[in-house]
This record gives C-alpha cells, sequence and structure tokens, in this order.
C-alpha cells in the first residue's frame, strides 16, 4: 500500500459502546497496525437529540481499557480536527452547497406532513413511497420551482432540506473487501437528505466529508452500513475524489434463535453486552465485561474470532500476535453467533496465565471489600492453591473462602459419612502430631501424618476425610496438607478441635 493506511472508528454517543462496536474498533485497530498506519476516534454526534452525557467519555474508557487506544482523536490532535461532528458543522454547509452549485443535490421544500400524506397514499395503493428520479419533478423542490421561488423561500425562513438527486438508469459497481464485487440499479435509490432543516448535516455528508479530510484509506465498518454503500460511493463521484476502499463487517448474533445481538439478549441470558458497566439516568444498570471480572486481553481475543478466523487451530492470541495474522480477506460474510461459554473459556484461559503474586493484589482488594482481613495469611500461596479451578477473582473466594472464615457449620451429607465413633480420638492423635511440628510446610506435616496413619494401619479415608470436613465445612478445596500449613498450627488444630466438640456435643 503505497498511501499511509488511515482508518476510522465514528461511533455516535447515543449510550454506551455495544460489543458489536468494539468490535468494529478492534478490526480498525488491528488492520491499522498491521500496515504501521493510524487509527482514530471520530465523534459522531450530528443526532443531538439522541445524545446521551457520558456517553463519549465512555467510549474513550472502553477502549483504552482494551488496550487498543486511538492514535488520533479527541485530546490527541493532529492537525485534521475538530474530531466532534457537531464542531464541524460550519464546513458540511460548504460542501452541502457544492453539490447544489454542481447539480448533484437540491432544495426539498415538502414539509413532514406532505410526506406523511404522500406514504399514506402509496400504502392505500399498495405501493412504497421513495422521493427519487420518478416522482421527484412532482414534488416541492427547487427541480420544480424558480431559483427565484427558491430564493425566495430560503430567505423567508421557509424549513428545507437539501436531498441528493440519484442518477437514472445506471448500474453502479461496487467492491467491498469482504464482500467482493455488488451492483446496484441507480433507479431503486432515494433521494437521500443530506442537509437537515436543522442546519446539521446527515451522517451521509458529514461521514464523507470527514472520511476525505482526514485521509481515510480503508472503512471499516457493519454489515448495517452496506445499503449506504451506493449513495457513498456516488457521493464520492459528485464530489470528485477518490474514494476509500470499503470492508462490511457481518452481524454479530444472538445465541440462541436469529437476529441481531441485543443489550436485551445479555439482559434475559445474563452475560454482559457492554464492555464497561453503564448506568443510566434512570437508574438502570447495564452489566460490563471489565466489572464482572473478565480480563480485557480476554475480551479482545474472544472478540476478534467473531467473524474473523486464522485459518490455523490456534485461538490464543495475544494483541501483538492478533495484529500479525489479521487479514480482512480472513473476514466471513455470515453474521457470527455469539456464545457466552466461549467467552468465560477465553477468560479461563488467560486467568490461569495469571501471575500469582498480580492476581493476589486483585484478590486482596476483593476481599478488601468484604470486609475480610488477610492478615497472618499467605495470599499468593492461596491463590496458587484456587487458580486452576477459577475462571474469575470472584471464583477464589467461593473456592476458598474457608482460609479466612473457619466453618461455622458441617455439610450433613459429608458428616454421615465421615464422622465415624471412632473419629474424636483419630483427630485428637492428629493434633497431637500437628501440636509437636516444629516445621509447619505441607510436605512436613504430610510426612508426619502419613506416616503416622501407615504405622498404625489405619485407612486413609478414615483420618483424610473428617480432618478435610473439619478444616473446611465441606468436602472441597485443595490438597489437605496445603490447607493446613496455610492455616497454620494454631488455627488448624482450633478448627479439628471444634468438630471433635461438635461430635461430641
Amino acid at each position: 500500500m503505497s498511501q499511509k493506511v488511515r482508518v476510522r472508528f465514528a461511533p455516535s454517543p447515543t449510550g454506551p459502546l455495544h460489543i458489536g462496536g468494539v468490535r468494529t474498533a478492534l478490526f480498525n485497530y488491528l488492520f491499522a497496525k498491521k500496515h504501521g498506519g493510524d487509527f482514530l476516534l471520530r465523534i459522531e454526534d450530528t443526532d443531538q437529540n439522541r445524545f446521551v452525557e457520558g456517553a463519549e467519555e465512555y467510549i474513550m474508557e472502553a477502549l483504552n481499557w482494551l488496550n487498543i487506544p486511538y492514535d488520533e482523536g479527541i485530546g490527541k490532535e493532529a492537525g485534521m480536527g475538530p474530531y466532534r461532528q457537531s464542531e464541524r458543522k460550519e464546513l458540511y454547509r460548504e460542501y452541502a452547497d457544492a453539490l447544489i452549485e454542481s447539480g448533484n443535490a437540491y432544495y426539498a421544500f415538502d414539509t413532514p406532513e406532505e410526506l406523511d400524506a404522500h406514504r399514506k397514499d402509496h400504502e392505500a395503493k399498495g405501493k412504497t413511497f421513495i422521493y427519487n428520479w420518478h416522482n421527484r419533478l412532482k414534488l416541492k423542490n427547487s427541480l420544480t420551482i424558480s431559483s427565484e421561488e427558491t430564493e425566495q423561500k430560503i430567505a423567508s425562513g421557509e424549513e428545507y432540506v437539501i436531498r441528493f438527486k440519484s442518477p437514472e438508469e445506471e448500474t453502479l459497481h461496487l467492491k467491498d473487501i469482504i464482500r467482493g464485487e455488488m451492483q446496484v440499479e441507480t433507479n431503486i435509490l432515494d433521494d437521500k437528505v443530506l442537509f437537515k432543516s436543522d442546519g446539521m448535516p446527515t451522517y451521509h455528508l458529514a461521514n464523507i466529508v470527514d472520511d476525505h479530510l482526514m485521509k481515510i484509506t480503508h472503512v471499516i465498518r457493519g454489515e448495517e452500513w452496506l445499503p449506504s454503500l451506493p449513495l457513498h460511493i456516488l457521493l464520492y463521484r459528485a464530489f470528485g475524489w477518490e474514494a476509500p476502499e470499503f470492508a462490511h463487517l457481518p452481524l454479530i448474533l444472538k445465541p440462541t434463535g436469529n437476529g441481531k445481538l441485543s443489550k436485551r439478549d445479555g439482559d434475559k441470558m445474563g452475560f454482559p453486552v457492554f464492555p464497561l458497566q453503564w448506568k443510566t439516568s434512570d437508574g438502570d444498570v447495564f452489566s460490563g465485561y471489565r466489572e464482572d471480572g473478565y480480563l480485557p486481553e480476554a475480551v479482545v481475543n474472544m472478540l476478534a474470532f467473531l467473524g474473523w478466523n486464522p485459518g490455523t487451530e490456534q485461538e490464543i492470541f495475544s494483541l501483538n500476535e492478533l495484529v500479525h495474522d489479521f487479514d480482512l480477506e480472513r473476514v466471513h460474510k455470515a453474521g457470527a453467533k455469539f456464545d457466552p461459554e466461549k467467552t468465560k473459556w477465553f477468560q479461563n484461559q488467560y486467568f490461569q496465565k495469571l501471575d500469582n503474586e498480580k492476581l493476589a493484589e486483585e484478590f486482596k482488594e476483593f476481599l478488601q471489600k468484604k470486609d475480610i482481613s488477610t492478615k497472618d495469611l499467605n495470599i499468593p500461596a492461596i491463590v496458587s492453591l484456587l487458580k486452576e479451578r477459577a475462571t474469575f477473582v470472584s471464583d477464589l473466594w467461593e473456592q476458598g473462602s474457608f482460609f479466612f472464615e473457619a466453618p461455622k457449620d458441617f455439610d450433613e451429607k459429608a458428616v454421615s459419612k465421615a464422622f465415624k465413633p471412632e473419629t474424636p480420638e483419630i483427630l485428637q492423635k492428629v493434633m497431637d502430631i500437628l501440636g509437636n511440628l516444629d516445621v509447619f510446610s505441607s510436605e512436613k506435616v504430610s510426612e508426619a501424618v502419613k506416616g503416622w496413619i501407615t504405622s498404625e494401619n489405619i485407612g486413609f479415608g478414615k483420618v483424610m476425610m473428617p480432618l478435610r470436613l473439619a478444616l473446611v465445612g465441606e468436602m472441597k478445596g485443595p490438597e489437605v496438607f496445603d490447607i493446613i500449613s496455610i492455616l497454620g498450627k494454631e488455627e488448624s488444630i482450633s478448627r479439628i478441635r471444634r468438630a471433635v466438640e461438635f461430635m461430641g456435643s
């Protein structure tokens, strides 16, 4: 590629960033980095009625959390800003006027009520109303009224929009990196509004102008924009500009059934569809991957596989590996089904790779929020024992809460199996052995207790089952001698003594 690659992610700040949008940002980022290019963030806020406070900040925070930050955009100016469309509105007017001058656009004065009447009239006749070549000369616009009358209407403050004048009887040949060659007949296109009566451009005009001025070389966006591609190509042609290359990404589909993944699917099925938690002004809270304990690397790896595959068996990719292997040619056309279980699988793979010291710090924060003291306990050692059965930090608590809180009662089923008439005497002997040990490592405790069991010829189950139950309260947890070494001599003996008292009561 002779020209420097420049791509952009251009979300609207109308609420939290859905993972479909995050996937679009990720694919843009990967493509830019693979080709040594720039990844821009542009905020498309031309629809001021739908603007949501905090949404813009949310988008930036989400990209930073996922370690896919933009190179250029708000706060990272590079001479092509402003990067909010609402701050560029004077600019769009010039380009709308240029299209009027060249005959590629026209003023339309039809009121919403008049257009609604046309729609209803068409519906009554079983037709669909489309404002384009076949009826534009019968409607109220600058193609049907004189230039003097047009100027008079504008001067008097009459509301109008500027519409694109779609060509007649032409076959457009379109190209998409993912979807290949396509053909569209221009007769089926409507004359889209480019400039609204409130003085703001529509997405179509602002998008094309900004992409051109910001020197965007590749437009990588969601499949929902595919129907707009003919208009966008025609706009580039009308301005006399070279169009960028286009790639339309497949939809992310619901885990079950048909259709696009929505936030309601996440609510119903209990998984996040947003990168970060989002609180609405009404007090509703939508869960986020970050707050649910997911690692950003796991989320990125999962999203990369929604619609793309490397053509190999490899599934775990670091960000650098994704950059190296990513190729738009390997993105599928068909929609990608979202799989919450696969997301957990990715999380588990990355969780297992975490450094025990780093994980211990996170676990300590989790425990502090629960007002649990971590004093006198070796948290990294606890983490290393529990990690392989865990996917989230919260799982460490579920697996190992007994390290921090002595059991208040004992599992009834386990009691009937483990606590026998001879058990108090056996546990008393274990307490004596533990009390006499100077070195309290897992190995030394194991050696002493197992040595005694073997010498007395007692069945291992008769000792180990009640011992685990005394320490944990149920039949779960890592190796018993590891538990004893972490709890320490005093706490271990105290718990065993309590179990003996329980059996005697």
